[in-house]
């Protein structure tokens, strides 16, 4: 059994054997009569063909994922590089106008000074400023050993703004035209009517508009919008002549006795910077 079952299976083999290699034979005939790659060629490309192509795909999806966050980083970094000019314009557009009205301020100071030709002037900066007492006094940097005393005037822009009311060594409070109060030392001024000068004192502020007002006129002189307000010089604190503005707008009261003269100030009381001095003889009582 064992001698019929080896020769059975050594016939198998060299049949086996036969039909491969006819086959390969028959491939290769028929490869050259069709132009057509062998089948067995055929096979190991098609196969080949399938692994790469299944391959190529995670590979093709992870080279699109490199390019996309290759792309996101350079977006990111242009934005990152857009922010910082941006930034940088900011800061020289907030520079370029705080020069401007440093500019504009000491302009201003110097149209100011070539009006007090009776008066020395001293110049100085707001230090200190609290919104309790916004609208009544601020601080400057200068004091005794400038010169400054007490009664003084202070004027800033084009006009006044108020006196020195309290003198230290390298400092001063100034009580400002603004400042209504109860217990404060009202500004004496002089309306430049068409037929006469009106007298009266500021008694109140919008801080709104920015406007002084003079209440209780009885003066029946013409009074009109564009007319000149100054300092009177009556109560002998600040000296006559100086700049506070010009009438806005004149209003009655409800039964049409007296007068409001609303008087839009030379300075911008609710923005002072710098400020000027005024030093005279009139002005150190």
């Amino acid at each position: 059994m064992r001698k019929i079952f080896s020769s059975r299976a050594v016939v198998t083999i060299i049949i086996s054997l036969i039909v491969i290699v006819g086959l390969i034979a028959g491939s290769n005939w028929w490869a050259k009569r069709t132009n057509t790659p062998p089948f067995f060629q055929r096979f190991s490309n098609d196969l080949a063909g399938g692994v790469s192509r299944i391959i190529s795909v995670p590979t093709t999806a992870i080279g699109r994922s490199a390019n996309s966050i290759g792309n996101l980083l350079d977006t990111f970094e242009e934005n990152r590089e857009l922010k910082s000019k941006i930034d940088e314009f900011a800061q020289d557009k907030v520079r370029l106008q705080t020069v401007e009205e440093e500019n504009k301020t000491l302009k201003n100071q110097l149209k100011l000074k070539a009006t007090l030709t009776d008066y020395k002037t001293v110049s100085a900066v707001t230090i200190s400023r609290s919104p309790t007492t916004w609208q009544s006094q601020l601080v400057i940097n200068k004091g005794l050993k400038s010169g400054l005393k007490k009664g003084m005037p202070v004027l800033s822009g084009a006009g006044i703004i108020g006196r020195i009311s309290e003198v230290n060594t390298t400092n001063s409070k100034v009580a400002l035209i603004s400042d209504t109060s109860e217990d404060a030392n009202r500004f004496a001024i002089t309306i430049k009517g068409g037929n006469g000068d009106v007298n009266g004192i500021v008694t109140d502020f919008n801080r709104e508009k920015n406007q002084l007002i003079m209440s209780q006129v009885t003066s029946e002189n013409q009074i009109k919008a564009g007319d000149l307000v100054e300092t009177s010089g009556l109560g002998g604190v600040i000296p006559a002549g100086l700049y506070v503005g010009k009438v806005s707008s004149v209003t009655r009261d409800d039964y049409g006795l007296s007068k409001q003269i609303n008087i839009e100030p030379a300075a911008d009381l609710g923005n002072v910077t710098t400020v000027v001095v005024a030093v005279s003889q009139i002005g150190a009582q």
